[in-house]
């Protein structure tokens, strides 16, 4: 009788399909199975057929990009549609020092490999440059202005083309390599005086048979395998071809941050005499060590390959310019593009990129333009890249999280470890990315899980937009924060931090007061802690509850209470699930994170008839001012008139108010 299950892998259920096969046979009808020795073969047959049903699944799975786990694996998977996973990256710094004392010089040459010395969090690391740096000599003194130097040590592997052997390779024995530091040439011979650089390539379009350019794969412990033409893609190389491959054995990003330096490097003159380190000055930091990385994991490449082989390395929709963005530049955290047809109204012909470096928050001007540099590569006809800086949605919460008092946990250790929770989640890929989602029953769940002291939390979620406002200059402002407001108050639902205005004296801050569900209009106004405010202008803008989005009219804002530049703009979410919307990126911002630990007297049994328990609310109270301690109550406010509002009003006047013009 033949087995009638082949998908059972678990132990047991492999010995009972054996043991059922066997009384099924009549030789074995009267075996008592478990009490004889029998039992132990049967052990040994169902422990070596899980074992291999087990390296059988295992070796399947390993066929497959979407469930491989050995990294020689994925990494051969994902060469088969052509993506090369990109190596380690060496962090990079500017650096400017001038040498002194060069009485007979002409030139003066930085050779390549050591440069300088840094130091990131206590840490010693070496800095290179890949190629020599020559400058001229004026007055006897050589400057080398803002060179840019990277992490690692300059190694050099040579090879000798042998065409006795069929299939010869060329391996960089070496692992941590940066291939954006790896400069491949090419000599006749090892004698030779000739020598030829040769460039890489991702594809072959365009690559003629004389073509000097090279291939590169990553092979087996994170080494690399360098891969020549065949003379009719790229140029075939000769026998006795001598090929020399220098490049850089780099640490990644644990380098950034560096932002002290000395000097160790070497440098000749035009007749290649050394000249002492000690006539050269002081390292002067321009730009400390950054954009370091690891190689590509394993996750990134399965997520990658495919969307770069769809995208057939041009890009077209908005998905194609993410994957090729990653590709070009793996400093990419985050990106998010669309394209013009999705703004209102629409700007046809353009796409819209918006990018979270790994370290730092925005790209440089000079990483925007080489990047549209390099994205024209792969863009079709007609379709202009643009960036646009990154906009922060920052998500606050405040919550009053109960506890019970006969654990014997100390409020402050519990506060400190639900702190700690938060701060883990706040740093989810969940939250920090373009299309993140705050979710909030995760966020209650954990903070109950915490502790089994913890009774329940009550927790309110605020939105909030940073306004960089362009001092002593007439500007308009838009701040879309992508998720509808809740409208809980007449007014005082947006609020903001000070900031002075141009004729204004004090400290001015904006509020809304409510037209109906959809939309309403800011003010400005001036207060007291304890008083009440100020109006000095009434229509300052508008504000869209339903898509969330602020507007604020013409306004020459003179200074601003927080640094920087900033007023922080607050709103209360319709939705306690907060969504990145389009080029929002999500922040959880455990700065603004507030938690109170209150007693539980009904689970403690100090109070069970709960006539004495605090009560929380889970809706946000608005404040005249973000930084107020005041609550807005419409019995200290008069109301104004206003016959478009659907709601009774709080929105304060006062005999003394003045109107600000623009």
């Amino acid at each position: 009788m033949a087995f009638g299950q082949y998908t059972n892998l678990d132990f047991d259920q492999i010995k009972t399909s054996i043991k059922d096969y066997l009384k099924s046979n009549d030789n074995f009808t009267d075996y008592d199975f478990e009490g004889s020795n029998l039992s132990i073969v049967l052990d040994a047959l169902a422990y070596n057929t899980y074992i291999t049903a087990y390296n059988t699944n295992m070796a399947v799975n390993e066929n497959f990009l979407d469930s491989a786990t050995l990294r020689e694996n994925v990494v051969a998977l994902a060469r088969n549609i052509g993506y090369v996973p990109r190596s380690r990256r060496a962090s990079k710094a500017k650096i400017s020092f001038n040498v002194q004392g060069l009485d007979s010089a002409v030139t003066l040459t930085l050779k390549a490999g050591l440069v300088v010395n840094g130091v990131a969090e206590n840490t010693n690391y070496i800095f290179s440059i890949p190629e020599d740096i020559t400058v001229a000599v004026t007055n006897n003194i050589a400057f080398f202005n803002e060179i840019e130097v990277f992490e690692g040590l300059l190694l050099t592997q040579n090879f000798t083309v042998d065409a006795s052997k069929a299939n010869q390779r060329f391996i960089l024995p070496n692992s941590f390599i940066d291939t954006d530091s790896l400069r491949v040439k090419v000599k006749s011979s090892e004698s030779s005086s000739t020598t030829v650089n040769y460039t890489p390539i991702d594809n072959i379009i365009g690559i003629t048979s004389t073509s000097n350019t090279y291939l590169l794969q990553e092979i087996e412990d994170e080494r690399y395998e360098i891969m020549f033409g065949d003379g009719i893609i790229g140029k075939k190389l000769a026998n006795n071809n001598y090929v020399t491959a220098s490049y850089l054995q780099t640490g990644g990003k644990s380098a950034n941050g560096a932002a002290e330096f000395s000097f160790i490097g070497r440098l000749i003159n035009q007749d290649g005499a050394v000249v002492g380190g000690t006539n050269v000055s002081l390292v002067e930091t321009i730009e400390r060590s950054r954009d370091g990385d690891d190689i590509e994991s394993i996750a990134s490449i399965k997520y990658y390959s495919p969307r770069i082989y769809s995208s057939q390395y041009r890009a077209v929709t908005s998905s194609d310019y993410e994957a090729v963005l990653s590709y070009i530049y793996p400093n990419v955290e985050s990106v998010s593009s669309y394209g013009g047809e999705e703004l209102n109204p629409p700007r046809y012909g353009k796409v819209y990129l918006s990018v979270k470096p790994r370290n730092g928050d925005f790209l440089s001007d000079v990483t925007k333009r080489d990047l549209i540099s390099k994205l024209k590569n792969y863009a079709v006809a007609g379709i202009v890249p643009e960036f646009i800086d990154l906009k922060y949605l920052f998500v606050e919460t405040e919550s009053q999280i109960y506890y019970n008092p006969n654990h014997n946990q100390q409020p402050a250790l519990l506060k400190s470890s639900i702190s700690g929770a938060l701060t883990e989640y706040s740093k989810s890929i969940d939250v920090n990315k373009f299309g993140g989602r705050f979710k909030y029953s995760r966020t209650v769940t954990l903070i109950d899980q915490v502790d089994n002291a913890i009774t329940s939390n009550i927790t309110k979620v605020i939105i909030r937009r940073n306004l960089r406002a362009e001092i002593a200059q007439w500007a308009q402002y838009e701040l879309c924060y992508g998720n509808e407001f809740h409208v809980g108050e007449s007014s005082y639902n947006v609020t903001s931090t000070g900031f002075t205005l141009d004729g204004v004296s004090g400290t001015v801050y904006l509020a809304d007061e409510v037209i109906d569900d959809k939309k309403g209009r800011i003010f400005f106004f001036t207060y007291t802690e304890g008083g009440k405010p100020n109006i000095i202008k009434k229509n300052a803008g508008t504000v869209k509850y339903d898509i969330g989005e602020i507007l604020i009219d013409t306004v020459n804002i003179t200074s601003t209470a927080i640094e920087n530049d900033v007023i922080e703009i607050q709103a209360v979410p319709q939705s306690n699930d907060v969504i990145g919307l389009r080029d929002l990126y999500i922040k959880y911002d455990m700065t603004n994170t507030h938690l109170t630990v209150v007693q539980d007297i009904i689970a403690s049994g100090e109070n069970t008839s709960g006539s004495r328990f605090a009560r929380g609310s889970s809706y946000n109270i608005p404040t005249y001012t973000r930084d107020s301690e005041s609550e807005v109550s419409t019995k200290t406010v008069a109301s104004s008139a206003s016959s478009t509002k659907t709601r009774s009003s709080s929105f304060p006047t006062t005999s003394s108010t003045t109107t600000y013009s623009t």
